[in-house]
């Protein structure tokens, strides 16, 4: 396993990931993963729509899919533009829409998120993650506090060639109800000149240990070039 990823090959079971960093190149990195413990989570897959510049979780098998929650389950993981937004829900389209590279990337979480929540998913109640690259970069983590009201935390992300940092929706210990992810985004090393070799090394992490049960479910990695490209 990539030494590059230790935090997340340490997690038994983190839920979805997003990390946020830079290329020793200089590009933009992103990237996003999907674990499931349910039929209708681990039915789902990552799919490239090149003409809208985004990155969907699509069913495998729709009846399986059934069996959960498809409004949590379904949803356009990444969205390329006017920068870059990366989320594991529905709100990434309202991150997207806010989009402005003369806007610091926590102000534009802070608006696009307002009306948005943790997860209905008792008991788990599992926190809504995002990122963004616009002006800056940075990630946010919205869960359920004790009383049922929503903590916000948002953190503006330091954008160094070689470096990024990583949020989960869980601690990556596997009980019932799951742990939701505390404290500051992990340090993670970026490597990789290409997105195809991040990708790999993420999904590579995530496999179990011996003895232990797969969770993974998809990966996916966008380089973004300052300059425009992807």
């Amino acid at each position: 396993m990539a030494a590059d990823l230790k935090n997340i090959e340490n997690m038994a079971y983190p839920g979805r990931i997003i990390i946020v960093g830079k290329s020793p190149g200089g590009d933009i990195a992103v990237m996003y993963a999907i674990t499931g413990r349910s039929p209708s989570s681990q039915a789902r897959k990552l799919e490239i729509d090149g003409a809208e510049k985004k990155i969907f979780v699509r069913p495998t098998d729709e009846e399986i899919l059934k069996t959960g929650n498809p409004d949590l389950l379904v949803y356009p993981a990444i969205i390329c533009g006017e920068g870059i937004c990366v989320s594991n829900g529905k709100h990434t389209e309202d991150v997207f829409k806010n989009l402005n590279a003369n806007v610091s990337a926590v102000e534009i979480l802070m608006k696009s998120l307002r009306s948005w929540k943790y997860e209905p998913d008792e008991p788990n109640y599992t926190p809504r993650i995002s990122g963004c690259v616009s002006s800056g970069a940075a990630l946010s983590l919205l869960k359920r506090a004790k009383d049922g009201s929503v903590m916000r935390n948002y953190f503006e992300i330091p954008m160094i060639p070689g470096r990024g940092k990583m949020i989960a929706t869980y601690t990556g210990i596997n009980k019932n109800p799951l742990p939701s992810f505390a404290g500051e985004p992990g340090d993670i090393d970026i490597p990789w000149s290409c997105a195809g070799d991040a990708v790999n090394a993420l999904y590579e992490a995530l496999g179990p240990k011996a003895g232990e049960p797969d969770f993974r479910v998809a990966a996916a990695a966008v380089f973004f070039d300052p300059k425009g490209d992807t």
